[in-house]
């Protein structure tokens, strides 16, 4: 690959990484790039909480000098990278998106960003999230902008890290999903995400939202580029007794098989019941390029999920208030309206109801889990209408019905611990990417990576970015 005569910002990681590694170019010239990028443009995007350039710029040398000394450690060796600002980064502040916390200064690194620095990854800083990682931005938080259309929702909460591997200020970043936080930025952004299942990664040094809920997982911009990274921060760890004890697998062989006899399994009227005619379009077409390269499509019929998507925010609630516990309501002036809400209501539910919740939980957990008996993954939409602009979003405290239709295809998998992963599929007639979404049963992130690597062998979808012209960018 000539480095010279492609943009370098778009590169998948996958593909940096094979030039960084022989030595086409350097680490510190591909984070010198970045960095520059990052300067000139994120003024506007607002995606970085803090950019550590001169740590950056120190991470590139000591990469470059183990590679060029053969002692190369891996895909993620010199490729720069960035973080949600809720991963704890020694001596470096930590806020979650949120007041109470803008001078919080961790005295280690969070489990998955000491494996990342063993990698020989660079980082490039911390990215901007909503307040505690739920749903709205606190209000002294300029929220980052969606680099495709300024109008447009960027999805939440890991909004500057979708925000920022779109618009080429970065390789991939690091990011948590407690209810369809890296699901829907990718959909929102065109980029692939993949929400490990809960245990998968530790969570040890990870701002906590709802700890049940919870999932720590990758932004990228190709199913080959999200396993690599969650080959390195994968794995059991002693700091987190909840963390997942099964063996890695190698994601990036993963990525090289086909996908004769998967089974996919297919709810049709799940995913068109008051879907939009676009994002049932990608659906099908999704369905057919995976039908073409000898997979199986399997109908079936999904659990029904209205009392789960209800049950969501309760739970979230209570797990919410117990992680808050130190500084709700001691410090509630300082809280945003949004966050506080949610925490009034954890505060305020009864262990009898909770009690109930958690039992539906395990009926649905069971429920999932008997499906991947007949089907390897389940293909749904992420969201049943197209990108929804800035404008809507802000209706969405006076229309119940419209928060449970967002996440009727994401927070089920939270509720039930399954892995999940977003890939591109289509644009909307405003010209905005559309996604899908494939599940799998636990701890079968491989089989994700898999199909995901398939499709977009053959698709090009992944490969779109936003314009040379886009707004940002003059």
């Amino acid at each position: 690959m000539d480095t010279a005569t492609v943009d370098l910002h778009y590169l998948e990681l996958t593909e940096i990484a094979a030039c960084i590694r022989s030595r086409q170019i350097s680490s510190p010239e591909v984070t010198r790039v970045l960095l520059d990028r990052i300067a000139a443009l994120d003024g506007k995007l607002g995606s970085y909480v803090q950019v550590m350039a001169d740590a950056a710029m120190a991470q590139a040398e000591i990469a470059h000098a183990e590679i060029v000394a053969g002692r190369y450690r891996g895909p993620l060796h010199g490729v720069p990278i960035a973080l949600k600002d809720l991963f704890w980064t020694k001596d470096v502040p930590t806020a979650a998106g949120t007041s109470i916390h803008r001078e919080f200064r961790p005295d280690e690194d969070a489990s998955v960003l000491r494996r990342l620095n063993e990698a020989g990854a660079v980082v490039l800083g911390k990215l901007q999230l909503t307040e505690g990682a739920y749903s709205d931005h606190h209000p002294s938080v300029m929220p980052p902008k969606n680099p495709w259309n300024a109008d447009y929702w960027p999805g939440i909460s890991s909004s500057g890290s979708a925000v920022a591997t779109a618009a080429g200020l970065c390789y991939g970043s690091l990011a948590s999903d407690t209810g369809g936080s890296i699901r829907w930025p990718c959909a929102a952004n065109g980029l692939t995400g993949l929400k490990p299942s809960w245990g998968r990664v530790s969570r040890h040094g990870v701002f906590e939202l709802a700890a049940t809920l919870d999932h720590v997982g990758t932004i990228a911009r190709s199913a080959a580029d999200a396993g690599a990274m969650l080959g390195v921060i994968a794995g059991r760890d002693h700091a987190d007794p909840t963390a997942a004890l099964d063996p890695v697998p190698d994601y990036l062989a993963a990525a090289e098989q086909d996908v004769r006899g998967l089974r996919i399994g297919f709810d049709a009227t799940w995913s068109s019941d008051g879907v939009d005619v676009t994002t049932q379009r990608v659906l099908w077409e999704a369905i057919e390029v995976m039908r073409a390269q000898g997979a199986e499509i399997v109908d079936l019929q999904f659990p029904d999920v209205k009392q789960t998507v209800a049950d969501w925010v309760p739970n979230c609630a209570v797990e919410a208030a117990l992680a808050h516990e130190a500084t709700y309501p001691a410090r509630k002036h300082e809280y945003g309206p949004v966050l506080a809400s949610v925490i009034e209501t954890g505060r305020g539910l009864s262990g009898v109801d909770y009690q109930k919740i958690l039992r539906r939980r395990l009926e649905l957990r069971g429920r999932i889990a008997s499906l991947f008996e007949t089907i390897d993954v389940l293909l749904t939409p992420v969201h049943p209408f197209p990108p929804l602009t800035l404008a809507m979003i802000q209706t969405l405290g006076e229309q119940p019905g419209l928060i449970a239709r967002l996440q009727e295809y994401t927070c089920p998998f939270n509720m039930s611990g399954h892995p999940t992963i977003t890939l591109p599929g289509g644009v909307s007639t405003t010209g905005l990417p559309i996604a899908f979404q494939l599940v799998a049963g636990n701890l079968d992130e491989a089989t994700l990576i898999r199909a995901g690597a398939a499709f977009q062998r053959v698709t090009s979808w992944h490969r779109r970015h936003p314009s040379p012209n886009s707004w940002w960018q003059h």
